[in-house]
């Protein structure tokens, strides 16, 4: 059985917990973000759920555009440098939700996401395999789930982040809109609005410089020597796309990233049309599930001594798809009352629980096809990884196209039973992810990966 020493080495302690914390960081972003595709619909009234939804579309098609030169920035100066470029980016686009506050228009706001989120890209094209090589390979993909399970802890502060100052505060200044206000009244309250979505994102960015400041001084960060430092973008493309592994693998993240930013975006949508409950209240029922997230990935990284990881992949797959079909078929059946930590009695159905299970089983999906897709590939890994990055795009693809969905199936109204029907996307997502879970145990990666 392996100890913690053996995938933590006491000599990357510190380094590990300064890109531990990006982890955090961009698990931050990522949950505070989701939500603000509904709020959107309460500030632009013109916007459709599709329109909305360019926010993870600009947010996520950034990771694709900037994964291949965060790959190359580390190839040719190294994981560390990539990482303070890529929180550099992310500062830069926190910082930019102020000027967008100012223009009280949407598109500004999409510029801020997709320059926010290409920092994330570069810092996770680089922080992700910086991870698995700190340490031995044989314990590597049990090191980057541990580090992962940082990222839900992140995640969790930004929903406390969203619910607490800025949906509440959205809904006190919602209630001022009323019929009959005039052009001026509702320009102000389009500022308030406006002022209070971008707050949180301008003192992350504050914030982040300091974790900057502290990773750029410090000495003990484990440098990954090359053979030279020039790209080889051809020649490592080439090999890369042979490799069935891990071309299947990115296809594996791009629905999986797919599946997850698909459910936690439109959870709000459903949950309100499900249980007829406000945006704030929705989100203590988002928390429950990012909460289950966080505490999965921790007992899935400890199964993973005793379980392969494809083995695991293939189970949290299947139990996925069944939650999403739970969603779909079950919608308001079996109400009753539960109990909310910190809230009280609440009310439930059985799509609600499905829905929120979901999260459970998504938990070890990206770390797992991550470290499985990027086994063996030797001086390919930096570019290697850039792809596994680049698959984040689904988050933008499939989540634009559920939206889509949801205007279909809804109408002009958005509707619980219409949501539900969306759920049709992540759940074929999670039949392709258990299709790759099946190939790794067919052509025995894992046995490959310990020779």
């Amino acid at each position: 059985m392996k100890k913690l020493s053996d995938i933590i080495p006491r000599t990357i302690v510190w380094p590990f917990l300064l890109l531990s914390t990006c982890f955090a960081m961009w698990g931050l972003s990522n949950n505070m973000t989701d939500p603000l595709v509904k709020a959107f619909l309460n500030i632009f009234d013109d916007l459709s759920v599709a329109q909305t939804a360019l926010i993870q579309n600009a947010f996520y098609g950034a990771y694709f555009w900037l994964a291949i030169p965060g790959a190359i920035i580390s190839r040719k100066y190294g994981y560390k440098k990539g990482v303070l470029v890529g929180l550099g980016l992310y500062i830069l686009g926190g910082l930019l939700f102020y000027p967008a506050s100012i223009m009280l228009q949407f598109s500004p706001f999409l510029v801020a996401f997709f320059v926010l989120a290409g920092g994330l890209s570069i810092l996770e094209t680089n922080a992700n395999p910086y991870i698995i090589a700190m340490g031995p390979e044989d314990t590597s993909t049990q090191r980057l789930n541990f580090a992962q399970s940082f990222n839900p802890v992140g995640s969790l502060i930004g929903l406390f982040v969203c619910k607490f100052a800025i949906l509440k505060k959205l809904e006190l200044v919602n209630a001022q809109k009323t019929e009959g206000l005039d052009a001026e009244s509702l320009r102000a309250i389009q500022t308030d609005q406006l002022h209070i979505v971008m707050t949180p994102y301008f003192l992350v960015a504050l914030v982040l410089i300091a974790l900057w400041v502290l990773i750029a001084t410090n000495k003990k960060m484990p440098s990954v020597k090359e053979h030279d430092h020039k790209a080889h973008v051809g020649d490592t493309l080439k090999s890369l796309f042979t490799n069935r592994n891990y071309v299947f693998a990115v296809i594996a993240q791009f629905f999986y990233v797919g599946a997850q930013i698909s459910v936690w975006t439109y959870t709000i949508h459903y949950i309100t049309g499900n249980l007829g409950i406000e945006d704030s209240a929705a989100m203590n029922y988002h928390m429950i599930a990012i909460i289950s997230f966080a505490i999965a990935r921790w007992i899935f990284t400890g199964l993973m001594v005793r379980f392969k990881p494809s083995t695991l992949l293939f189970a949290a797959a299947v139990m996925g798809g069944i939650c999403s079909l739970g969603v779909i078929i079950t919608g308001d059946k079996m109400a009753f009352t539960g109990y909310i930590p910190f809230v009280g009695s609440s009310p439930f159905t059985l799509g609600v629980v499905c829905l929120i299970s979901i999260s459970v089983f998504m938990s070890l999906m990206f770390p797992t096809i991550f470290g499985l897709g990027s086994r063996g590939l030797g001086e390919a890994t930096k570019l290697g990884a850039s792809g596994l990055i680049m698959a984040i795009l689904g988050g933008a693809l499939l989540t634009l196209l559920q939206g889509k969905l949801i205007d279909v199936f809804g109408g002009e109204e958005i509707l619980g039973a219409a949501t539900a029907k969306s759920y049709l996307v992540p759940l074929t997502c999670f039949v392709v992810i258990a299709a790759y879970a099946i190939y790794c145990k067919a052509a025995g990666v894992e046995k490959q990966i310990a020779e």
